[in-house]
């Protein structure tokens, strides 16, 4: 990528970013043997991907819709990032596909503690549902508080704990289609809650 005259991002180091004296040429993020690359012009990228293909065996998969377990949909207004089928998987690898939906993440009343006399579960299975779920904030920001609050337990989970687990996946069931949304806006405005 150096040899292509793209500089590594400090911050985050997948992110390489090409730029010109005024402007940015082009973004790319790689994930292992995927890239993601965008730009202002699209001969740019032609030229980029005939660069790689020089240096790489490569498929172009074209606009994307799918990387690194996520889904997005692209119109002229919008972007949507969500990870529907990766919620799927989970589901299935938890024997959880048929479960009952909730409308909240978390149970009502519910207080986790590491100090309870309840019944031990099998850490590894626990950390892997958390893991997953932790995964998930990716796109769901909704569930952000809970799966933190959730691993917090990793080094001591009970019975109680896995069942809040459960309560996210049975809630994460029933609101398959969120994700996050980028809308086209013709003024920046930055609204924090």
């Amino acid at each position: 990528m150096s040899r292509l005259g793209f500089e590594k991002s400090v911050s985050e180091p997948t992110l390489y970013v090409k730029k010109s004296e005024s402007e940015t040429l082009l973004i790319v993020s790689l994930y292992v043997d995927d890239l993601l690359v965008t730009r202002r012009k699209i001969e740019l990228i032609d030229e980029f991907k005939i660069q790689m293909q020089d240096v790489f065996e490569m498929t172009n998969f074209g606009e994307m819709t799918y990387f690194i377990g996520m889904e997005v949909i692209q119109t002229d207004q919008a972007i949507l990032i969500s990870q529907y089928s990766f919620v799927l998987k989970i589901l299935n690898k938890f024997c959880m596909p048929n479960c009952k939906i909730v409308s909240t993440p978390v149970a009502q009343g519910e207080k986790l503690t590491s100090n309870s006399n309840h019944e031990r579960v099998y850490e590894r299975e626990y950390r892997s549902l958390v893991g997953c779920l932790f995964y998930l904030t990716t796109t769901r920001l909704d569930i952000i508080f809970d799966v933190s609050l959730l691993s917090r337990f990793m080094h001591y989970c009970d019975v109680v704990h896995f069942k809040a687990t459960k309560i996210v996946l049975r809630y994460v069931k029933g609101t398959l289609d969120y994700g996050v949304k980028f809308e086209k806006a013709k003024e920046l405005k930055l609204i924090g809650y």
